[in-house]
């Protein structure tokens, strides 16, 4: 198993990539804060381990190997980041922070379960996308989805619990069985209906929302249920 070292560099060099800028040794020392000669040793190791190629003065570029592994440590980052930001409602920077200290022990069972819970989103709070599993070489996508959920995805429902303050949107889908579409029916919640939030208490706390002229305080498991249509 890689290091939580080795899932920086790579996940770094990842960044790189996307920004489409060369990957140096210096550019590679800046962004992790090390030295350059640590840097060039590091490197050196991820290419005799098979995760870049590496040539002195140069630069580096990943592997296969390598960005598959880099894609995957970026795609737990960009979930918790959304968990930390919409949910949590840390800012930006700690939701980075944060994320940055949790992505190496997070499992990928929990990784795939916060990503349906949040919505199935495509993109981090600051607008990069979430990446898939590399399909280059007939791997499939990490989560691929059922037809039914690719057209969640599609059709871009999302928890209540993810609108804005004041925001409004349409109910779409209630989950959690018959159990929870009847506890949400006794209070007018139902598929069609529009509805507003109004406010969210932090970690994980009850969510006002407005329905029918109506302004009902609702547990956040429940909410979760609620998939909504932002208007």
């Amino acid at each position: 198993m890689a290091t939580s070292n080795i899932q920086e560099y790579l996940e770094t060099l990842y960044g790189l990539e996307e920004e489409r800028k060369p990957a140096t040794t210096n550019e590679v020392a800046k962004r992790l804060g090390f030295s350059a000669p640590s840097v060039t040793e590091m490197l050196k190791r991820l290419d005799e381990e098979g995760y870049v190629r590496h040539e002195a003065y140069k630069g580096v570029i990943l592997t296969e190997k390598g960005r598959l592994l880099a894609r995957k440590v970026k795609r737990k980052h960009r979930i918790l980041e959304r968990f930390l930001h919409d949910i949590l409602n840390l800012r930006k920077d700690r939701a980075h922070k944060q994320a940055c200290e949790m992505e190496h022990t997070l499992s990928d069972e929990v990784e795939k379960g916060l990503w349906r819970i949040l919505g199935r989103p495509r993109k981090c709070p600051d607008g990069k996308p979430i990446p898939n599993l590399d399909r280059a070489s007939g791997r499939v996508a990490a989560y691929q989805s059922s037809v039914a959920e690719q057209t969640l995805l599609h059709e871009e429902f999302v928890p209540l619990v993810l609108l804005r303050p004041n925001q409004k949107a349409t109910v779409r889908q209630i989950r959690g069985g018959r159990l929870a579409a009847g506890r949400l029916q006794d209070l007018g919640v139902t598929p069609g209906i529009q509805l507003q939030l109004i406010s969210r208490a932090p970690l994980g706390g009850p969510v006002e929302i407005l329905v029918r002229g109506s302004h009902l305080a609702i547990g956040h498991g429940l909410a979760m249920k609620i998939l909504v249509e932002a208007c």
